[in-house]
């Protein structure tokens, strides 16, 4: 009978899981000069600090993607390899890598400016107390982040410039109305919850609702089509009689709104190309579900951190937060990318600083 073999596989932790060593540089006295010569560190030793690139990204990782406090990091450190690391020396881990990646971050914000679509959401953020705001911009392939102490149009133009080329997507907030663009989507699916809470008022609303409700459920799903098949013919077919039938029921339910629905149904008569301009231009999409997806990592960290202590501290959040969420879309190990940007500060005549501009872009 042959030999039978079967194989299993496990993973597992070794012991201890972090690895301590020592270097030993030599010096050497040049022949001629006498000039004295110290061998080279590895780029993955940074100076003279005692935690290495590797674990250093790894801790920035842990921090500002799994929401874990210094407190908890420490606990991890010595679990994982009985070593004793000090909350200022953590601190300082995550301000050198914010710090690491700034120019980085700053071209990815060049960049953002020139692109032909992009989607922006914002969300409140405390700092020592005081309400302050988290932006973001994305599209395909990258996610900016923007700490910010307004809400204004100032943010937006610091983020895209006074005017942007390109195709903008967000809500309906007062400070994108206006702005300067090449076109603009509103988002869909705000639209869809300001017309159920309209469906809950008195009077003729929740018929009104329903209608709007059911031309807007039909507009997703037609364009959930088209990306499955990509059939332009058809679907423009169908877009152009969608308009008109839009257009027939604001005209018929108008007369008849209360306040609240007929804000909603004026806006979408005097804005119509900015609710509907998916319909023409299918690539780009009806909602701000990527720019909203990418906020929660930021809503989630200011709910287990409470916000930052300085303004300084909430921008190394969004320089951080940049790379995080840009290497993640990108399908790209964000460990490798914090590693090597700060190898790349330290050795700038060895390693070369990582970009975060898509590939396509470059």
């Amino acid at each position: 009978m042959p030999r039978q073999i079967r194989r299993h596989e496990v993973a597992e932790l070794i012991q201890p899981a972090i690895e301590v060593v020592e270097y030993e540089q030599q010096c050497c006295s040049c022949s001629r000069c006498g000039q004295p010569t110290w061998g080279e560190l590895p780029p993955e030793v940074l100076g003279s600090q005692s935690l290495g690139a590797g674990l250093q990204s790894l801790l920035v990782w842990l921090g500002n993607y799994a929401h874990m406090s210094y407190e908890k990091q420490q606990e991890l450190l010595e679990e994982l390899g009985q070593i004793t690391v000090g909350v200022g020396t953590l601190q300082a881990t995550n301000e050198r890598a914010s710090q690491s990646v700034e120019q980085t971050v700053e071209k990815l914000g060049d960049w953002v400016k020139q692109q032909g679509y992009a989607q922006v959401d914002e969300t409140p953020w405390l700092v020592k107390g005081v309400k302050e705001w988290m932006w973001v911009v994305c599209g395909v392939g990258f996610c900016l982040f923007h700490a910010a102490d307004t809400r204004s149009r100032a943010e937006l133009e610091t983020l895209l410039g006074r005017s942007f080329e390109g195709t903008l997507v967000s809500d309906d907030f007062s400070v994108y109305n206006g702005y300067e663009v090449k076109a603009q989507q509103k988002c869909l699916a705000h639209l869809r919850r300001h017309f159920k809470k309209v469906g809950k008022l008195k009077q003729n609303n929740p018929e009104l609702a329903k209608e709007f409700l059911d031309l807007i459920d039909t507009a997703f799903e037609k364009h959930r089509q088209w990306r499955e098949t990509e059939d332009g013919a058809a679907y423009h077919e169908w877009a152009a009689e969608f308009i008109s039938q839009v257009q027939r029921a604001v005209e018929l339910w108008l007369p008849l709104a209360g306040h609240d629905a007929g804000l909603l149904l004026r806006s979408l008569r005097d804005k119509t190309e900015q609710w509907w301009y998916f319909l023409s231009h299918p690539e780009i999409p009806p909602d701000n579900n990527r720019a909203e997806r990418s906020l929660r990592l930021a809503v989630t960290k200011r709910k287990v951190s409470g916000g930052s202590r300085s303004m300084a501290g909430f921008a190394q959040t969004a320089r951080l937060l940049s790379v995080i969420q840009t290497c993640r879309t990108q399908g790209r190990s964000v460990l490798s990318f914090l590693k090597q940007a700060l190898m790349a500060t330290a050795s700038p005549e060895r390693v070369s600083m990582p970009s975060l501009i898509p590939e396509s872009g470059t």
